[in-house]
């Protein structure tokens, strides 16, 4: 910032000189080269700035994105975790439903095996009866 001040009060010395006719001398010439260069270097910073501020902005964007994405990713984690408990019992409660369903037909089973017995048992009585008559 010193720089800048000490070559702003040296080119406004130097303008003056300029002023009065000494366009040719070398002095001017630098005083040309030095306003040119300056002018360079405002520019090429000016750039540089905006493309910061572009690059600043898009990491800031990028940043917010990922932490939705991430709050978004823990809620749907819960919801699973959440939907999986369910089905877990869903799932116990069925099973233990199979299971009473089995034991039944397993009883049933045997039901129908001893009444089948019964039923052959009275059929062979009532062939031996019949052959009686």
């Amino acid at each position: 910032m010193a720089i800048r001040a000490a070559f702003l009060i040296f080119s406004s010395a130097c303008s003056s000189a300029l002023a009065a006719g000494d366009a040719g001398s070398p002095i001017a010439k630098i005083l040309q080269l030095l306003s040119d260069i300056q002018t360079k270097i405002i520019t090429e910073g000016e750039a540089g700035q905006k493309a910061y501020a572009e690059y600043a902005g898009w990491c800031e964007d990028r940043s917010r994105e990922i932490a939705f994405a991430q709050k978004t990713g823990k809620a749907t984690i819960e919801e699973l975790q959440a939907s999986i408990g369910e089905k877990a019992a869903i799932i116990g409660s069925r099973t233990a439903r199979v299971e009473e369903l089995a034991g039944s037909l397993s009883g049933t089973e045997a039901d129908l095996k001893a009444a089948t017995q019964v039923r052959e048992k009275e059929a062979k009585d009532f062939a031996v009866e019949e052959k009686e008559l």
